[in-house]
């Protein structure tokens, strides 16, 4: 199965999402309030890309064609926080990952970019909180 890579982020109070792929002849970019139906949009807009760029006699790959693909997704950190808001708090995982949950909230809010020790450690706070979770009987 082949993949597609896809951006999301947290911009003005939805999610957003960006193909990057080659083969789809340009990106197909959707927006929702929910990540879930972000998701589910993202495969309907590239399933109409498809059919489009199929029907206009662009040469499309099999695979692509035929729906053989997945989503390989990567989440900006707005993006990632936002999405872990229906598990957790940033309170939590400001404890968790040793942020303070203003600066969290910038991030969050896409008002600030953190830098890539800022975002690993939010990764592993928030890891360390479901590792929690699951240790509990």
């Amino acid at each position: 199965m082949e993949k597609i890579h896809v951006k999301v982020d947290w911009c003005e109070k939805n999610y957003a999402a960006v193909t990057e792929c080659e083969v789809l002849n340009g990106l197909v970019t959707v927006t929702n309030k929910t990540y879930e139906g972000l998701m589910k949009d993202l495969a309907e807009a590239v399933r109409f890309h498809v059919e489009g760029c199929t029907e206009d006699g662009d040469a499309m790959p099999e695979w692509l064609a035929a729906g053989d693909y997945e989503f390989d997704v990567e989440l900006g950190t707005s993006a990632l926080l936002r999405k872990c808001e229906q598990f957790t708090s940033l309170a939590a995982i400001s404890r968790a990952s040793g942020i303070s949950q203003q600066q969290l909230s910038h991030y969050a809010n896409g008002l600030r970019e953190p830098r890539q020790e800022q975002r690993r450690r939010i990764v592993e706070g928030i890891h360390r909180i479901g590792k929690e979770c699951l240790a509990i009987m």
